[in-house]
């Protein structure tokens, strides 16, 4: 069957009676013999029962005497393990049943087998069309709690619907939990044999390394992201800031090739990174949770966040941080690398389809500016699916800001200071810049990245994690009303940050809209990294700008304010880059 996504017509982000209990279901385990099921699969399932079955316990009600563990038509054998694990660990009388597409005539007789019958419609978008389903005996069998186990393909809007199943199980019980177990999905190396696909990768995914986690890599807790990434902690490659710079724009090299020697704040700028994080941190806490309710109604119910590393991967972790603060998800989460002009790492993909659903996978960054890194990963997705042959990615990407109104899912479209924008690896788990370098990564590598493990002592990452995520619990309620709202609210991109690029390039003289940096975050990037021309900020700007004017004073920037800026603020790299340049000294434009 088609695998349906809940949508405007579907879950509410908040709120409801039904509580979803996340039995974190091992990676890649069938959900039973439908699909082949053998001894290794069996003791992995018998070694996460009871882990599975306290945390359905947890969710029951204390004086629950009577409990239902309902699956879901063929989806019998994991839940009716999961009840007789269940009766193990609690007290209550645990039954177990499951719905059906059969229809049966009730008769409320004490000597008849079929008592009650639930209707409602079909929820796993079957081959054979909508029809009508039944569950049997749950009206009137006085459970106290119902706990409803279908597969992800069956979490769809037509159950949570009004005359959806849950909504008829919450009739007849005080309690619905829900759990869903993920859909089995065949790696693509095991969907034909190695000889009948001449394309395939001679490295298949399953052999690709595991993820990178903290504290090995990363000053992230080891649950909070892994990085699908090789670690270049021992390889030199930064260069100096003017040499880069030349070497992109003479087209000698990639400014994925080198990185940049980290900036290491003064305490002035330090200053103003933790007064802009004390200012923002409830506004920024409003638009994670905003950005994390609308994926979870609208993307996938469980999805598995991927970010783009490096500025998405703290949104990813706070977006993770919201989920469970919220609906006690623990949801997936990785970084990957994507390159302008080079696409986002292959191997990377190969490894989230062997194993995750395509479908669940939401790409995450931290904002758009003219929307580049929206259109790169949008080829590189379609150019992946016609290589591969593994479908089911949506490149839509889900940003915390979107001030160049590029995508769909986003937590806000104002432009204003993200934090975690001012400093470098320093917020961010003190890993590095992406690397993709041809004698550094082969064809069956991660991409490469950094940990500056010596910047421990300056390390803000978790700091930051810590201060917008403990303002969660204020900004809760708001932020799920207006994600409510944007669900029935037109949110096309209308790409008009990319018009205005466009146009400043011409206006400037520039001739070349990769040199036009649109938005406070990649303006704080120009001035950390790259060779700055000038700052055109929007007159009136406030706050957001004092660490800007700070920094372009430093390297000594221009600042020009412009009225009718769609922007707060755009940095402008040196067009004309000549060595020993640091801005307004070199000469700006030759037409």
């Amino acid at each position: 069957a088609a695998r349906a996504r809940p949508g405007r017509d579907g879950p509410r982000p908040c709120g409801g009676r039904v509580a979803r209990v996340d039995l974190r279901w091992p990676d890649g385990l069938p959900d039973g013999g439908r699909h082949g099921f053998t001894p290794a699969h069996r003791a992995r399932l018998e070694s996460a029962l009871p882990d599975m079955a306290a945390r359905l316990a947890a969710e029951l009600p204390d004086d629950a005497r009577r409990v239902l563990v309902l699956g879901v038509e063929k989806l019998m054998y994991t839940p009716l393990r999961l009840a007789g694990e269940l009766e193990r660990t609690v007290r209550a009388d645990v039954r177990f049943s499951t719905t059906t597409r059969s229809p049966v005539l009730a008769v409320d007789d004490p000597g008849y087998a079929i008592r009650t019958r639930l209707v409602f419609p079909a929820h796993d978008d079957p081959a054979d069309g909508p029809g009508e389903r039944y569950a049997y005996n749950v009206a009137g069998g006085g459970f106290d709690a119902v706990v409803a186990v279908v597969d992800s393909v069956a979490d769809t809007p037509a159950l949570h619907a009004p005359d959806g199943l849950l909504a008829r199980l919450a009739a007849h019980t005080p309690r619905v939990l829900l759990a869903v177990v993920p859909s089995y999905v065949p790696a693509p190396q095991d969907t034909a044999p190695q000889d009948a696909r001449p394309d395939a990768p001679e490295r298949p995914a399953t052999m690709l390394p595991e993820p990178l986690r903290g504290p090995a890599f990363s000053s992230y807790a080891p649950e909070e992201v892994g990085w699908l990434l090789q670690d270049l902690s021992d390889v030199t490659l930064e260069a100096p800031t003017e040499e880069r710079e030349e070497a992109v724009q003479s087209g000698g090299a990639h400014y994925a090739e080198s990185l940049p020697v980290e900036y290491q704040p003064s305490e002035q700028y330090q200053e103003l990174f933790h007064a802009a994080l004390n200012e923002s941190a409830a506004r920024l806490a409003h638009a994670v949770g905003v950005v994390t309710e609308t994926v979870l109604a609208e993307r996938s119910p469980r999805p598995v966040l991927v970010s783009l590393a490096r500025a998405g991967t703290p949104v990813g972790i706070l977006m993770r941080r919201w989920a469970h603060h919220r609906r006690r998800l623990d949801l997936p989460h990785y970084a990957v690398s994507i390159v302008r002009g080079r696409g986002i790492d292959a191997n990377a993909l190969r490894w989230l389809a062997a194993h995750h659903d395509p479908r669940d996978v939401v790409f995450v960054d931290g904002w758009t500016g003219k929307g580049a890194i929206t259109r790169e990963l949008a080829r590189a997705v379609e150019e992946f699916e016609k290589t591969e042959g593994v479908t089911g990615f949506d490149p839509e990407i889900a940003v915390l800001a979107d001030p160049g109104s590029c995508v769909r899912t986003y937590g806000t479209r104002e432009d204003y200071l993200i934090p975690s924008a001012c400093l470098n690896s320093t917020v961010s788990g003190l890993i590095s810049r992406t690397v993709l370098r041809a004698d550094l990564v082969g064809p069956d590598d991660f991409h490469g990245a950094k940990f500056y493990r010596e910047l421990a002592g300056a390390d803000l990452s978790t700091a930051f994690l810590d201060a917008v995520s403990a303002r969660f619990p204020e900004v809760a309620d708001a932020a799920c009303a207006q994600a409510e709202e944007l669900l029935s609210t037109d949110r096309t991109p209308s790409w008009e940050g990319w018009a205005a690029v466009e146009r400043i390039s011409e206006e400037y003289g520039i001739h070349d809209v990769n040199l036009v940096k649109p938005g406070v975050g990649e303006t704080t990037r120009v001035l950390l990294r790259r060779v700055p021309w000038k700052v055109l900020a929007r007159a009136g700007a406030g706050s957001d700008l004092d660490h800007v004017r700070l920094l372009a004073r430093q390297r000594g920037v221009p600042v020009e304010e412009v009225d009718g800026l769609p922007y707060t603020c755009v940095g402008l790299i040196h067009p004309r880059y000549t060595r020993g340049a640091t801005g307004a000294d070199g000469r700006a434009v030759t037409r």
